[in-house]
C-alpha cells in the first residue's frame, strides 16, 4: 500500500504566485503532485525554481497566446506517458491540458473554459466540455482508473455557490453548464468532495472586487472527480479555503493505493 496526496490549484499568474511565496507554500505542503492551471506565463518568463522545484519532475503547457491559460503539473513520482491536449488544434492551442500516466492511474489537469466573455466563448467552452468527455469516455470503457481535476469554471448545484438565485442566468450556473455536469456525472465520474461532505458553504473561488472571500460568497468551481473504479482507494477530499494567493484556493485528495 502507498499512501499519496495531489493538489490542485488554479493560481491565477504562477509569477504573481511566486512573489506571494508559491515555492515556500510547496515546499511547507509537499503533495506528491500538484496540478496548477492559468499559469499566465511562457517558459522563457519563468524563474529556474518555479520551471524545476527541489524534488518534483515539471511538465507544462503553454498556450499560444501570451500571458493567458496555461497549466503545469509538478510530481515527485515520473509519469509512465506525458501528453498535451486531446489531439484537437481548436482547444490544444490554449494550452489547457496535461495528462500523466501512472502505473495505478492516469491524471488529468485541465483548465476548462471560461464562458463569461461572449456568446462564442461560452460556445468555445460547451464545445470543450463534449471533447474532453469524448476523450475521457473510451480510456473508461477499457477499465482506466481516472483521476480529473482543474477548474471547471462551472458550478454543478445550488449548493456549489452562495446566491444561486442570482447567479442562474451567468454563465458559470447556467443550465446547459450544470446539464453537461449532470451527463458527466452520469457517464460514471464521482465528485469526491461531494462524497465526503454534503454541507454548503464550501467554495474555491471568490470575487477579488467585493471582499467575498471575506465574506464566504463564493463559488466551487475547482474539482477531484474520479471513475467509480478508484473510488474505493480515496481516503478523502478537501478544500484548502486558507491558502490565499490567487482568487482560487487549492483542492486536493488523498489517496491509499
Amino acid at each position: 500500500m502507498k499512501e499519496m496526496e495531489i493538489l490542485c490549484w488554479n493560481i491565477n499568474g504562477i509569477r504573481a504566485g511566486e512573489k506571494k511565496g508559491f515555492l515556500g507554500w510547496l515546499r511547507q505542503m509537499s503533495p506528491d503532485i500538484l496540478c496548477l492551471q492559468e499559469t499566465k506565463a511562457q517558459l522563457s518568463e519563468i524563474s529556474q525554481g518555479l520551471q524545476q522545484p527541489p524534488g518534483y519532475s515539471a511538465y507544462w503547457n503553454f498556450p499560444d497566446r501570451k500571458g493567458y491559460s496555461g497549466v503545469v503539473t509538478f510530481t515527485k513520482e515520473k509519469p509512465v506517458k506525458i501528453e498535451n491536449g486531446f489531439g484537437i488544434k481548436r482547444f490544444d492551442a490554449e494550452g489547457r491540458v496535461i495528462i500523466t500516466q501512472y502505473a495505478e492511474f492516469t491524471l488529468f489537469n485541465i483548465y476548462f473554459p471560461n464562458g463569461k466573455m461572449s456568446e462564442e466563448r461560452l460556445k468555445y467552452k460547451m464545445d470543450f466540455y463534449d471533447a474532453f468527455l469524448d476523450f475521457v469516455d473510451p480510456i473508461k470503457a477499457r477499465g482506466g482508473k481516472l483521476i480529473i481535476c482543474g477548474d471547471f469554471n462551472t458550478a454543478h448545484k445550488e449548493i456549489d455557490l452562495a446566491r444561486p438565485k442570482e447567479n442562474e442566468n451567468i454563465s458559470g450556473f447556467l443550465p446547459m453548464e450544470r446539464e453537461w455536469m449532470d451527463t458527466f456525472v452520469a457517464h460514471g465520474f464521482v465528485d469526491t468532495f461531494r462524497h465526503f461532505n454534503k454541507e454548503p458553504g464550501y467554495y474555491t473561488w471568490w470575487s477579488l472586487r467585493t471582499r467575498a472571500r471575506e465574506r464566504n460568497i463564493g463559488w466551487r468551481l475547482d474539482y477531484f472527480f474520479v471513475t467509480e473504479n478508484l473510488l474505493g482507494s480515496v481516503t478523502g477530499s478537501s478544500i484548502l479555503s486558507d491558502v490565499t494567493g490567487s482568487d482560487h484556493c487549492p483542492v486536493g485528495i488523498k489517496l491509499r493505493l
